[in-house]
């Protein structure tokens, strides 16, 4: 069966006069990148794995014990980082959540089918890796968070029109005692504490799964460590210094849990309901490993963690990455990662191989034998030979933006707008409402205000990054990411030739991106 890395990337790449070998530690040798492509179908792996894909929501790179983080708990991530295989330079697609989503479902940057922002939808003819892994008879199952579209029935783009035989899911984020939608049915209050609940829920989806005699396919996206916050007291307990700790810095804007509008509170006490989630969220997971034990399933069963975006700023404390939340440095989209698979990653490994999540469908489509779409360009690669061990540099770079085009005057909605109301309720207001609506656009006609936004290419080296600042102005930084991790050393006027060759790129790759937009992807 052939299966192939979309070469979208890499083509762009020449046809602006870059190539992977012009930078200095991007000089990959013709014959890795031939192993690299034969990984696919000459893969030794075992038959059928079953694949949990686990996501925090605004769950920060340095939020872990594994990390270095002065006061927060994961012991169970920070074992599965020290008996498994750990990345280190693990990336979301984007500094916010529902496109970095989009993203895992797609294999493509959320820009190429509008998902712009928090609150924007996919479009129905995406293609999903749940649609796909169905193929090779997985049974499938969402749990959680799902943010790109309603979990409603009759939605367009609930989870099971998206490709998922079962879900229990949200709109949006949620705390405790959570209230999901079942299969698209209204909203039901499930008590207890959310990432336990998500986690009982995906238990029962595996047992069925196993009576069944089938693989499984499950997406466990938890509502934590999102604001607003709150936590169980024996998980507050164990950060009871924090609020004495931090008495002397300034309060930080977070949503009410009693109001649903911002307020502001002292660093301390909000820190001390964050960490909490997040030390509950680790041992929900730990829960599902001792599951899986149990059961007999643990060492074919590939278990990764992620999170979505950097740490937002009312949880911002000390991180040696620049940026949160939002914004394109590496404190925004760099984020915490760790995979478990014993049948393949049998000794502990550590990983600083940039990845990012739109690798995440050519990989396990590799894994599971099944073809990555040949009708549509995809923005990610197949990490088989990651996961392997015989991939030591990533053999194209990664493209982030953020859309900074305006809505078209009178866009016609891509989906009914009754469609797009969302019925799961939150804490948090949107507007005058207590859930989340969508949207979506159709985009025909490209101008050259649409090219705007902030806007990245990351290479193994180099990284790119370009503002828009005043009129017809640009802010243009490149840093040598490997030797400056801070992003505190702009190199875009030493480094003119560099600069020059992946501004090119990265304005081919976006030409690429908005011919996408316009929907063109979905005719050929």
């Amino acid at each position: 069966m052939k299966l192939r890395l979309v070469a979208l990337i890499v083509i762009s790449m020449n046809a602006a006069g870059f190539s992977a070998d012009s930078l200095p530690r991007q000089n990959v040798p013709p014959q890795n990148i031939e192993q690299h492509r034969k990984s696919s179908t000459e893969s030794d792996r075992p038959s059928s794995p079953n694949i949990i894909l686990l996501m925090g929501d605004d769950h920060g790179w340095e939020e872990t014990g594994y990390n270095g983080h002065p006061h927060v708990k994961t012991p169970v991530l920070d074992e599965m980082a020290s008996t498994g295989l750990r990345l280190d330079r693990f990336y979301a697609a984007h500094p916010s959540c529902s496109p970095t989503r989009g993203s895992v479902l797609t294999g493509r940057h959320p820009n190429r089918y509008g998902t712009f922002a928090p609150g924007y939808s996919l479009r129905p003819e995406e293609r999903t890796i749940g649609q796909l892994i169905g193929k090779a008879g997985y049974l499938r199952g969402h749990f959680g968070k799902w943010h790109v579209g309603t979990v409603k029935a009759g939605s367009p783009t609930n989870p099971g029109a998206m490709g998922f035989d079962e879900w229990i899911s949200h709109d949006n984020f949620f705390e405790l005692n959570p209230p999901l939608s079942t299969n698209g049915g209204p909203p039901v209050i499930h008590k207890g504490e959310s990432s336990a609940v998500v986690i009982e829920e995906t238990m029962r989806f595996i047992e069925k799964a196993q009576n069944q005699k089938k693989p499984f396919f499950a997406v466990v996206w938890f509502g934590s460590p999102h604001e607003p916050y709150s936590g169980l007291p024996e998980d507050l307990a164990l950060y009871d210094d924090l609020p004495d700790r931090y008495a002397s810095r300034k309060p930080v804007s977070l949503t009410s849990n009693e109001t649903g509008r911002r307020v502001k509170r002292p660093l301390g006490d909000v820190l001390r309901e964050r960490y909490a989630e997040i030390t509950a969220m680790d041992r929900s997971i730990g829960t599902l490993r001792d599951f899986l034990r149990r059961k007999g399933l643990r060492n074919n069963t590939l278990v990764h963690y992620c999170g979505d975006n950097g740490t937002p700023p009312s949880g911002v404390l000390a991180s040696p990455l620049r940026g949160r939340k939002g914004q394109m440095y590496e404190g925004g989209t760099r984020v915490p990662s760790v995979i478990e698979w014993p049948a393949r990653i049998t000794t502990p490994r550590t990983s600083d191989v940039n990845v990012v999540t739109s690798d995440i469908l050519p990989t396990i489509c590799a894994l599971a034998g099944v073809p990555v779409p040949e009708d549509r360009p995809l923005d990610g690669i197949n990490l088989v030979p990651l996961l392997n061990g015989q991939l030591k540099e990533r053999v194209a770079p990664i493209f982030f933006w953020s859309f900074g085009g305006r809505q078209k005057k009178n866009a016609k909605p891509w989906i009914d707008p009754e469609l797009q109301k969302g019925t799961t309720p939150l804490v948090k207001y949107s507007g005058n409402i207590r859930t989340r609506n969508f949207r979506n656009y159709h985009h025909p006609n490209i101008v050259e205000s649409d090219y705007r936004g902030p806007r990245v290419m990351h290479s193994d080296r180099f990284k790119l990054v370009i503002h828009d600042a005043r009129a017809g102005e640009l802010k243009v930084e490149l840093f040598d990411i490997r030797a400056d991790p801070a992003e505190k050393a702009n190199l875009a006027e030493k480094e003119k030739t560099i600069t020059k060759k992946m501004r090119s790129a990265l304005r081919t790759w976006q030409k690429s991106v908005l011919e996408s937009l316009t929907g063109a992807d979905y005719k050929k």
